[in-house]
């Protein structure tokens, strides 16, 4: 059992703590975050760093594809920002338009990607009555008088205001239904007569501008849907996973830059003669937050481990379960205590701790609920143990 990096991911750390070290300067990231989004010039610096040998930008050959470098480069990213960046969910939007395109589609998104680092189109699959339970979608196309017609409406759409297209996730009524409902995805061009946006005020995640798409009867040419290979609800399902441990990656590296800014301040701190830092009881909570970030970077990188090495699918589907329910609620619990240290300092502006916290909170919702990772979780559990009692009865 090796729990050791290999040199070319320790080399790939190394580049993105260079990048972020240039960019995210505290006063970079409190503007930005007023801003709502990073400027050209950084996410542009993003893309041309060396992370094609690690997959970190998609191919379509899947042996080049490294699950682990991208979770590396996302806790990274997080740890020296100590902010939620869009780059997780590029990773995760280019992923799911690799899957449901041809070749021709995903190219033309992976380009525009690389030439200016920042993707063509929001995704949109979320609904506000459907949330956690994807396949009560009601967002729908059908065919009126020869015409295909979009109606529906999506929430918590990452960059709908701005990006030039929607990446729509809808429910085909014209195809036949069987045990999951048909689903198709459609590259729809966002100046579309009857796609109306209302942008959404967040409390955290401040550089992820979200918003609500309503689609009003939205004509739509065929040549908007997207013809890949592998399509529908299971394959979409599947792709939640990454989702899950890209937020776990972030919500991870958040965590750490709360735990090294409050041994920071602990050292420097002084009270009744002494350092902070010397009284037992800050003492135990340094202690007891490294050991939450000790478990949730054994749960995260294990997954990514899992997924990258072709493991049984159901022990794959546990294990990222696991991590989701486990490690975002573990880093709010590690930020919280964090700004604990810093006492009333750590929740003002000037620290950045406190946003630390609410950007952990949002992962404890984002891209599967607790509660839903053990609706998920529970029954994998009981198949495992019933496995291991046959085994042992055998």
């Amino acid at each position: 059992m090796d729990f050791g990096l290999t040199a070319d991911h320790e080399k790939l750390i190394e580049s993105v703590r260079t990048f972020g070290r240039q960019h995210f300067t505290f006063e970079n990231v409190s503007q930005w975050r007023r801003d709502g989004g990073l400027p050209d010039e950084v996410v542009r610096d993003f893309v041309n760093l060396d992370f094609n040998g690690f997959g970190v930008i998609h191919r379509r050959d899947h042996r080049d594809y490294d699950l682990v470098a991208q979770v590396l480069v996302l806790e990274e990213l997080a740890r020296v920002s100590g902010a939620t960046l869009p780059f997780p969910n590029d990773f995760l939007n280019l992923q799911i338009m690799e899957e449901f395109a041809d070749t021709d589609e995903f190219s033309f998104v992976r380009a525009q990607y690389q030439n200016e680092g920042r993707l063509a189109f929001a995704l949109a699959i979320s609904e506000p009555e459907g949330g956690s339970d994807t396949m009560s979608m009601r967002t729908s196309t059908r065919t009126v008088d020869g015409r295909l017609i979009l109606s529906g409406r999506k929430t918590f759409v990452n960059n709908g205001e701005f990006a030039p297209y929607l990446l729509v996730a809808a429910v085909d009524q014209d195809a036949p239904q069987g045990k999951y409902p048909a689903l198709s995805l459609w590259l729809v061009p966002h100046n579309l007569p009857g796609i109306e946006v209302y942008p959404i005020k967040k409390t955290g995640q401040s550089m992820l501008p979200f918003s609500d798409v309503v689609f009003k009867d939205v004509r739509l040419d065929e040549n908007y849907r997207l013809h890949g290979k592998r399509t529908g609800f299971p394959q979409l399902f599947h792709l939640f996973e990454l989702g899950r441990l890209f937020s776990c990656a972030t919500a991870l590296g958040l965590a750490q830059a709360a735990m090294e800014d409050a041994v920071g301040y602990a050292r420097r701190r002084t009270a009744f003669g002494t350092n902070i830092a010397n009284f037992q009881v800050i003492e135990q909570m340094l202690v007891d937050m490294e050991v939450k970030l000790e478990n949730m970077r054994n749960a995260v990188y294990k997954a990514a481990w899992m997924l990258d090495d072709g493991a049984d699918a159901k022990a794959t589907r546990l294990a990222v379960a696991l991590a989701k329910r486990y490690v975002p609620r573990a880093a709010t619990e590690v930020a919280s205590d964090a700004l604990q240290v810093f006492g009333g300092r750590g929740y003002t502006c000037s620290e950045r701790v406190s946003f630390i916290w609410e950007d952990c909170r949002g992962f404890q919702i984002a891209e599967g609920t607790d509660q839903i990772m053990v609706y998920i979780a529970a029954p994998l559990l009981m198949d495992k143990y019933a496995a291991l009692a046959e085994e042992d009865r055998a």
